[in-house]
């Protein structure tokens, strides 16, 4: 069986408290924290630089990853990284030389993923799979919080889990976008085992632990 981790996004955070909401969720167990980083070029939101992440690694013990929704990655990696991200993850769409991008953060001595939106195909990333730590499936359009989970991501997760078993088993296989209490073991049992979750973990309704409680449990009762 394969441990699932979970990635809070501090994007459905309460930002005016954002460093308690992020000790929560340390507190309640969760894996790493995600950074949906946004600059209005390739997805249409703005969101935050490495500002952020400088400020929460002071008090957060677990790894920082950096999802780099940005036009032009190869500019930033040493201000996220100085900032103290653990891991950035690369979208193929705006990387035209992802492979030199992958050789530099290694000689950078850190960890780094790839992804692809819902309508790219995975054969686009396949040749990249055995050089990076983690792959990245989009389960809605990357931009904008709140979206429910495609249908389709399933079959992509499935085929996914079978190029990582071949290709990479060490690799991670991660899922990012309406990932709620059902979609959560649909995905889990499809073949992935890290999740971003967002407005399942950060709202109103309950508290972060229990919330990660709750998922927790809805994968593990299928």
């Amino acid at each position: 069986m394969r441990t699932l981790k979970l990635a809070p996004s501090i994007m459905t955070a309460d930002f005016t408290r954002l460093g308690d909401q992020v000790l929560e969720a340390v507190a309640a167990g969760v894996d790493r924290i995600h950074l949906d980083v946004m600059d209005g070029h390739f997805v249409p939101n703005i969101s935050f630089g490495p500002l952020v992440p400088q400020a929460l690694r002071s008090l957060c013990p677990l790894p920082l990853e950096a999802h780099l929704m940005i036009s032009e990655a190869d500019k930033y990696l040493e201000p996220f990284f100085e900032a103290g991200v653990d891991s950035v993850i690369l979208h193929i769409e705006v990387c035209p030389q992802i492979e030199n991008t992958i050789k530099r953060v290694r000689n950078l001595k850190k960890k780094v993923g790839v992804t692809l939106n819902p309508t790219t195909p995975l054969s686009s990333i396949e040749q990249l799979i055995p050089n990076v730590d983690l792959l990245l499936i989009m389960s809605v359009q990357p931009g904008f919080g709140g979206q429910s989970f495609l249908p389709g991501s399933i079959d992509k997760i499935k085929q996914a889990r079978q190029l990582i078993d071949k290709l990479n088993p060490r690799c991670e296989l991660e899922v990012d976008g309406g990932i709620n209490l059902q979609t959560i073991s649909q995905a889990y049992h499809a073949g992935a085992e890290v999740f971003v979750v967002g407005s399942s973990v950060f709202n109103s309704k309950a508290s972060v632990a229990d919330n990660v409680r709750q998922l927790t449990e809805s994968v593990h009762a299928r």
